[in-house]
């Protein structure tokens, strides 16, 4: 996602999968505790479904609102995480295996590729965000 736009304007955007289909509104933005960059959206999937997070890169924000190239499916089924509260290494590692995502290095270049198993084991080298919301 563009680094140069304003976490707080994603809040409250409409979000899209990967088909266009809108799944939901963005609800917080995690900022990465080393750069400060937009990491991860809390998105609301439902009236009274818990939030789900999803991963602000590789996707993109235009007028319309947030466009992430993932199912419906995969993002409902996202680890609970319990959206408002700080990320710890281990639950963004987690996050980053269900969505099949390389986990950086402590360096910030790409670390192992994750699989797409939904079920991270603690430690890693993830940084964690905090919401920004």
């Amino acid at each position: 996602m563009q680094s140069d736009v304003d976490p707080r304007s994603l809040i409250g955007r409409k979000v899209f999968d990967r088909d266009g289909v809108r799944i939901g509104t963005v609800d917080e933005v995690y900022l990465d505790d080393a750069t400060g960059e937009p990491g991860w959206a809390a998105v609301r999937t439902g009236l009274f479904s818990r939030d789900a997070l999803v991963p602000l890169q590789p996707s993109r924000a235009d007028g319309e609102g947030l466009h992430v190239p993932y199912e419906r499916t995969l993002i409902r089924n996202a680890p609970d995480i319990g959206a408002g509260r700080h990320l710890s290494p281990e639950q963004e590692l987690r996050l980053y295996r269900h969505y099949g995502l390389a986990i950086p290095s402590a360096e910030g270049g790409s670390g192992e590729s994750a699989g797409s198993s939904g079920s991270g084991e603690p430690g890693g080298s993830g940084e964690p965000g905090e919401p920004n919301g």
